[in-house]
């Protein structure tokens, strides 16, 4: 019988809910949050939803309105259905755009994953001549503007042929500093060095260990570092502007054709917006749940 129970038998509730009140605080229990903690929240989902919906508010009126009230009703209008179809007939090629995005954020997303997943587990783990050096350089890289490496990056693409392709945009993109010091940093705690000296007795390869041991370990981690990268390619705009330009263009790239010269129809505008973003948010729909039961699941088995 528990000391809570026997608390109550003997001595009542009173005494019982003492007993409760001090074994969480011996065991650091969990205290319900407070109405200030519900506030800030629902105030930083206000904050963050806000431009998403006034973007919406736009993409369901006309461009008169919008020149006549730039502050929208935060009644949607009855004009969505057809600003989407004029996005889709405007001759920007939305669905290979659409194509494009998906394969360059996918195919990135997983390259990230992997490599960098590989290199965490090789700076957190492996010990050769040069790692914190090594490390420290990787780090250090996060540091300089992507704008200081475009020229040689896109004297590098024309040189192989590739301006206008997509691996123009994949390949730089295959492994991210951030992604090699964010699993690094996760492996190191995670991933403790019994686990792999049993894979090593167990007559496993450096790669086996990585793949059958590795790799589980930092499945939270890794599923966070994916859903970054997804998110991080499927809205670039700087370099596949450059390098793909409006013949091959990918998603961002290609919605911003829909701006003329000397008129913004932000009706139009908007409506490719939210189209764009679509995808996103049924990522998070999707894969949330998961995401947060998996890092749950590595934080209490960490």
């Amino acid at each position: 019988m528990s000391s809570v129970a026997m608390a109550e038998q003997l001595a009542g509730k009173g005494a019982a809910r003492a007993a409760r009140r001090r074994r969480h605080r011996m065991e650091g229990g969990f205290r319900r949050p407070g109405w200030l903690t519900y506030l800030l929240l629902s105030l930083f989902i206000v904050i963050s939803v806000a431009p998403l919906y006034y973007a919406f508010l736009l993409s369901t009126s006309t461009a008169t309105d919008i020149a006549q009230n730039p502050i929208p009703s935060l009644i949607p209008q009855g004009h969505f259905a057809e600003n989407v179809g004029r996005v889709l007939d405007a001759g920007i090629g939305f669905w290979q755009a659409l194509l494009n995005s998906v394969i360059v954020a996918v195919v990135t997303s997983v390259a990230v994953i992997f490599f960098s997943t590989l290199a965490g587990y090789s700076f957190a783990k492996l010990r050769f001549r040069g790692r914190n050096g090594l490390l420290a350089f990787v780090i250090g890289t996060m540091a300089v503007p992507t704008q200081l490496g475009v020229i040689p990056l896109f004297i590098v693409m024309s040189n192989l042929g590739w301006v206008g392709k997509l691996q123009a945009v994949i390949v730089p993109g295959l492994v991210t500093a951030f992604g090699v010091f964010w699993m690094t940093q996760y492996l190191s705690e995670a991933l403790p060095y019994e686990l792999i000296e049993a894979a090593r007795v167990d007559g496993c390869s450096m790669i086996r260990t990585f793949w059958h041991v590795a790799l589980p370990a930092a499945r939270p981690a890794a599923a966070m570092l994916g859903l970054f990268s997804f998110v991080g390619s499927w809205t670039s705009f700087f370099w596949p502007f450059i390098v793909l330009g409006s013949t091959n263009p990918t998603l961002p790239v290609a919605l911003q054709l829909l701006q003329a010269s000397y008129f913004k129809d932000l009706s139009l505008i908007m409506a490719g917006v939210v189209l764009a973003t679509v995808p996103l948010l049924l990522l998070f729909v999707v894969a949330g749940r998961q995401l947060v039961s998996g890092i749950m699941q590595g934080a209490v088995k960490g």
